[in-house]
């Protein structure tokens, strides 16, 4: 075989790696926001990050503030010490709040608002999933946040949440910091 024909061969799989999963921009802008859409909806993004409410069968997230994060007028009185044992965390009834041997963390507002991710770039979006840091850059991503599943996700996958969360309703909450455990 020839040089020529090596070329080829290897040009051709070169551009199939590089369109592949591991590194393609699929379909339209609207496809990409639909996927985005459906990776929350079955990665549970909405169990935390959005609010419950107690309803006729019992508590269920407030998609009226889909994916705004701990309330801001929610303020929470101190976590209730845990027994010795088994039970390491407790969580509030809004699901958004959960104290243990971390401290306590607020599920923040993933919303594109600016008390949300609207000075977030899908790069740095990207890198925090990745690496569980905050910003990508900062403090440890706290529990609950199953962010090591997560960070399995493709690079599509990951900039097709980042798009539809780009795409939701901006909602104004800011919700507290994460609160490191009190020294003893």
């Amino acid at each position: 075989m020839n040089f020529k024909l090596w070329g080829v061969i290897f040009a051709f799989f070169l551009f199939a790696f590089s369109t592949s999963e591991a590194g393609a921009h699929h379909g339209s802008k609207k496809e990409m926001v639909d996927r985005g859409k459906y990776l929350v909806s079955i990665a549970g993004c909405n169990d935390c990050h959005t609010p419950f409410k107690m309803g006729p069968k019992g508590p269920h997230p407030d998609m009226s503030r889909m994916l705004s994060g701990h309330p801001e007028k929610l303020k929470m009185p101190p976590a209730p010490q845990l027994p010795p044992g088994p039970w390491v965390w407790i969580g509030a009834g809004t699901n958004t709040a959960f104290a243990g041997p971390w401290g306590i963390s607020y599920t923040p507002n993933l919303t594109p608002h600016k008390t949300g991710l609207a000075d977030w770039t899908e790069e740095m979006f990207i890198k925090a999933i990745r690496t569980g840091k905050h910003l990508g850059v900062g403090r440890p991503i706290m529990p609950p946040m199953p962010w090591p599943a997560y960070s399995q996700m493709t690079d599509s996958d990951l900039k097709a949440v980042f798009a539809f969360l780009r795409s939701i309703p901006p909602i104004a909450n800011q919700p507290p910091p994460y609160a490191p455990p009190k020294k003893k």
